[in-house]
């Protein structure tokens, strides 16, 4: 420490601190990624996100008779439309698997990210229904089967990534 111009006592000395300086923190360790299982769980996810699409029609139609996604004469399994929107549901997780592969590369607190950006996707998805003209219970029992498939691919996410991203069971592309 250098004295001020004015100059100091000599016999002056710098008390000594009774605490350890202040180290800076390591840079931010994340985990390496095991890409191969982020996107195999991502696949399946996609293929549960479509048979729960399927089976959620199944039941609304056929067993409570709501007729959702196409008119009363379509039968218990409804038309095209039916298998559109499990298409859709497959292809909805398989976009969240890419979403979640990219936060985690570079977002900090990817998790987080990923939890809010899906809740506010699947409370789009539960008011679109009340968007369109409809029955009452249509729109009721669309809104409620858009909450179930968004609930699982997003807690099926989350599960598979947690997994993919365990210590000792990374392989391939780490991150930084």
């Amino acid at each position: 420490m250098s004295a001020p111009e004015g100059g100091w006592d000599r016999n002056y000395e710098e008390p000594t601190r009774p605490y350890p300086p202040v180290v800076e923190p390591p840079g931010e360790q994340r985990p390496a990624v095991n890409i191969g299982r982020l996107w195999a769980g991502g696949v399946g996810t996609a293929v549960v996100a479509a048979l729960v699409a399927l089976v959620g029609i199944l039941l609304v139609r056929g067993v409570l008779g709501i007729h959702i996604l196409s008119p009363s004469e379509a039968g218990m399994y409804g038309d095209t439309t039916t298998t559109t929107y499990a298409f859709g549901a497959f292809a909805v997780a398989i976009l969240a698997t890419g979403l979640r592969h990219l936060l985690l590369l570079g977002m900090p607190r990817p998790i987080s990210f990923f939890n809010w950006i899906m809740l506010l996707v699947i409370a789009v998805g539960v008011l679109i229904p009340f968007t369109v003209s409809a029955e009452p219970e249509s729109q009721f029992a669309t809104a409620a089967l858009n909450l179930v498939i968004g609930l699982s691919i997003m807690s099926l996410l989350n599960s598979v990534s947690a997994i993919a991203m365990r210590p000792g069971r990374a392989e391939g592309i780490g991150l930084p």
